[in-house]
């Protein structure tokens, strides 16, 4: 009990609406990562901090955490019944299971699991594994989990996975001019539709804005979303404030406010976007242009 407590509550730092934008954007820091053993009676240990938490947003986000898988490091089996996980990685490979069915997905990907549904992940190479879990809850600020005292080493393989999963490919992007009044052309994806969740999480998108290039201005009256930065370096506009952002930083956008990414830089700026709407058959996942 102590430990989900401590997974649930975790964070680098309590952020408000209020704060300054450069002191909400959360950075992914190595040195402040928390080695857990055992996690949900998984085997060896996780190594992780928390971006966000409950208190970050108004929607029903329950925490962001970002880490890593060590070698033959995991999390056990167990269920959720009142929220939705994902579990993410950006490199390697680790065995994922969904409802006692395991398959190895290869970086970058996901699985989401549902509300009523078990889920574990595994890694057994010889290398460490790029890791991110998110949570939303049907009741703000609410965890629930149920161990079952499995930490799936050594158990049978399903070729292909028969449980929903998302893949980050860079190949899968499709061309978009000008997204949303922005410059030039980005690469753009949604990886994960709003009906894959039974909570108001909303969607997950895939973004590669070019040097040069842009996502235009605009804003969402339903939706909260959070920008993970997946590789390269850009800047955000968010209303009147601007700030840098770079591999490994996450950006927390609040209902009604305009938001912009630019990427001056040389090399691709590589994005994941999650949603969480205010209500989930209201869902604003159509952005509504915000004046500059």
């Amino acid at each position: 009990m102590r430990l989900v407590l401590l997974l649930c509550g975790l964070t680098a730092a309590t952020l408000f609406a209020k704060d300054p934008l450069e002191k909400r954007i959360a950075h992914t820091d190595p040195s402040k990562y928390r080695k857990a053993k055992s996690v949900h009676a998984g085997a060896g240990e996780l190594h992780y901090t928390g971006l966000f938490d409950a208190q970050t947003f108004s929607t029903n986000v329950i925490f962001l955490h970002r880490g890593v898988l060590p070698p033959g490091g995991g999390i056990g089996h167990h269920f959720h019944n009142h929220m939705e996980e994902m579990f993410v990685i950006f490199d390697n490979e680790a065995q994922f299971t969904m409802d006692g069915r395991t398959s190895v997905l290869q970086g970058p990907a996901g699985a989401p699991c549902r509300m009523g549904h078990s889920h574990a992940i595994y890694n057994p190479t010889g290398k460490p594994t790029e890791w991110m879990n998110i949570a939303v809850g049907t009741i703000k600020g609410k965890y629930d989990a149920t161990d079952l005292g499995d930490d799936r080493v050594g158990v049978a393989m399903d070729a292909k996975p028969v449980f929903i999963n998302m893949r980050l490919d860079k190949a899968l992007l499709k061309p978009v001019e000008a997204m949303l009044g922005g410059k030039g052309v980005v690469r753009y994806r949604r990886a994960l539709q709003p009906e894959v969740f039974y909570t108001n999480w909303s969607y997950v998108d895939h973004l590669v804005i070019p040097p040069g290039a842009s996502l235009g201005n605009h804003r969402h009256e339903g939706v909260e979303e959070f920008f993970y930065v997946m590789n390269g370096e850009g800047s955000v506009r968010v209303d009147k404030e601007t700030a840098t952002i770079r591999k490994g930083d996450a950006v927390p956008v609040f209902f009604n406010e305009a938001h912009e990414f630019s990427n001056n830089s040389g090399a691709d700026l590589e994005i994941m976007v999650v949603g969480v709407a205010r209500a989930k058959w209201a869902l604003d996942t159509t952005p509504v242009p915000a004046p500059r």
